[in-house]
């Protein structure tokens, strides 16, 4: 692939930080800056500000910004996206994705291995006939769970895709996202994602597993994207949702929620410095996960890692994990979380971690106490400060603390975060993340 579909550089109307500052001095009075593009800059060139979060540390994040022209693509489909991260090289790239790119538009039925058949799957494995204490990993290669294997593996080469180093990915106008993928950004530095709404994919041959629980469970594969072993990595203004496939339409099989998601955003194996900002998270279960494991061989690698700052995103209509955190030094201000019925926490408080949680803004629904803000996962301290829940101020680990008291939270995280930019109040988050956050405002 030759690279060069992009011939001109476009105007470019920000959805942009400018704008959230002017708002913010209207609504709130204060003389914070934002960051904001020249508009006679292509946006696709835009670096990480400066204090921008923990992704602005050190030698910060610029992405492809250095590209030559040779190295600057544009892309319609899923065969040209993969092209575009596969040449160059080394080599510092710009992927400009335009319209909605379908990694599965061919179906599931296409990743399907010879004589694997679901029903066959559902009669072999029900619990009737095959009981809760034994797994199914020692099924042969030729049994429904063995084609399943098989089936799964097809999809993985599939859907899964690597983000070199050095590399910015940025939708075009108001519509352009990526459907059905699962964008690995494993071991490289320097990464920037920005104005895309990105599907969930949908994992067609999830596994049962009847030792999981006391009922068994059906797991999933898939990330939307997880930054794996990665580090100085900005997502900026994109959308990530389940789109056509919610949860909440899914079936249930043998008694469970037959899941096909994963995590939205999941950020482990020893990651570093990443900033989430002016994104919209909706419609997903476990939404993201800093640090997977709370074991010893796990914890080594992620130790004095996982700094990640969220600030001015919308999390709407999930469940949990927004985001779950073990041991990082984890920054969350400026953001709004709306719940809806199927509410289950926040934020999740796990082995090691270190959460700051400052200045946002909670809506819940009647009848949801504050208390299920915060979920204790591990006895790790937190700093929470300045939050409100619809619209009252809120001591959140006072009011979890007061709910739960077996399961007291402890105060003071134990490091101050200096990496930001406009810090809002949390009365005028809401309005501010509205107008502004997800996919479509970069032009």
């Amino acid at each position: 692939m030759n690279g060069t579909k992009w011939h001109a550089h476009a105007t470019v109307r920000t959805a942009s930080l400018a704008g959230c500052t002017a708002l913010v001095l209207a609504l709130a009075g204060t003389g914070a800056q934002a960051h904001s593009p020249s508009p006679h800059r292509d946006a696709a060139r835009q670096t990480l500000a400066p204090n921008d979060g923990w992704a602005a540390h050190g030698t910060g994040t610029t992405g492809g910004a250095a590209a030559d022209a040779r190295h600057v693509y544009t892309v319609t489909n899923w065969a040209e996206f993969k092209a575009a991260l596969a040449d160059g090289g080394s080599a510092p790239r710009i992927i400009k994705v335009k319209g909605t790119i379908d990694a599965v538009s061919q179906g599931c039925e296409a990743f399907a291995a010879p004589g694997y058949d679901f029903g066959a799957y559902l009669e072999k494995y029900s619990p009737q006939a095959w009981g809760y204490e034994e797994d199914l990993s020692a099924e042969p290669d030729d049994s429904p769970e063995g084609l399943r294997r098989v089936s799964a593996a097809n999809q993985d080469r599939a859907i899964k895709v690597n983000i070199p180093a050095d590399t910015t990915l940025i939708g075009i106008g108001r519509n352009a996202g990526i459907k059905g993928a699962s964008l690995q950004i494993r071991n490289v530095d320097n990464v920037i994602v920005r104005n895309l709404t990105l599907e969930s994919p949908v994992d067609c041959f999830p596994q049962w597993d009847p030792t999981d629980g006391d009922r068994g469970n059906w797991n999933s594969e898939y990330d939307t994207a997880v930054v794996y072993g990665s580090t100085h990595v900005w997502f900026d203004h994109n959308t990530f949702t389940d789109g056509e496939h919610p949860d909440s339409e899914a079936p249930v099989h043998f008694g469970m929620l037959y899941q096909q998601h994963d995590g939205q955003l999941d950020i482990v194996r020893g990651s570093d410095y990443v900033t989430a900002s002016w994104n919209v998270f909706t419609e997903h279960d476990k939404t993201i996960l800093i640090g997977n494991s709370d074991s010893e061989s796990t914890a080594v690698g992620d130790r004095g890692k996982l700094k990640v700052t969220f600030h001015h995103n919308l999390f709407s209509k999930l469940t949990e994990r927004t985001p779950r955190v073990r041991f990082g030094e984890v920054d969350v201000y400026n953001n709004h979380f709306v719940a809806d019925a199927g509410y289950g926490y926040s934020f999740g408080i796990g082995k090691e971690s270190r959460l700051v949680a400052e200045h946002n803004a909670f809506t819940l629904p009647k009848g949801v106490s504050p208390a299920k803000v915060l979920k204790r996962w591990n006895d790790s301290p937190l700093t929470a400060a300045h939050n409100r829940v619809n619209g009252k101020r809120v001591d959140l680990i006072a009011a979890h603390n007061a709910e739960n008291p077996e399961a007291a939270l402890r105060s003071g995280a134990g490091w101050t975060p200096v990496l930001r930019t406009a810090v809002h109040p949390a009365q005028a988050v809401p309005a501010l993340v509205k107008r502004h956050a997800g996919a479509g405002r970069i032009r």
